[in-house]
């Protein structure tokens, strides 16, 4: 196996881990509506997830871990997604909360601030925040 396919591997690991991941979020309430549905193609087209992965994840999206990048960067990313997947639903049951509080200790961040760092994400893709806004609020939040 050439070297660098061992990072293109890597790399694809953790996009279906990112996706099975907004999937379980999706399944949270027990189904997925055609907005969720439109949301899951265009991240899956942005992930580079096939068509073949996609049915696969679909059928058992606890079957890859959740693989928490390095940076705190992509890890508001990734939570970004979440938090939009949430949120696609226009209205937030206590079980996509808890559900995203589960996916925000698996991409890292601490059980002393998840709460409040999941708030403040659903807060802010409440109010249609970009990727760059969501980034900028979510790194000086204690400021």
């Amino acid at each position: 196996m050439p070297f660098s396919e061992l990072f293109d591997n890597e790399f694809k690991e953790r996009n279906r881990g990112h996706f099975s991941a907004i999937v379980r979020v999706a399944f949270a309430d027990g189904k997925i509506n055609d907005e969720e549905q439109t949301f899951l193609d265009k991240i899956a087209s942005t992930l580079q997830i096939s068509e073949d992965e996609y049915k696969e994840i679909l059928q058992d999206p606890w079957k890859h871990p959740i693989n928490p990048p390095y940076l705190y960067t992509q890890r508001l990313e990734r939570l970004y997604d979440l938090s939009r997947m949430v949120h696609v639903d226009h209205h937030l049951g206590d079980q996509q909360e808890v559900m995203l509080t589960r996916m925000g200790l698996a991409l890292g961040f601490t059980p002393g601030n998840v709460n409040y760092i999941v708030r403040k994400a659903l807060s802010l893709v409440d109010k249609k925040v970009d990727l760059d806004t969501f980034l900028f609020e979510m790194e000086n939040m204690n400021k």
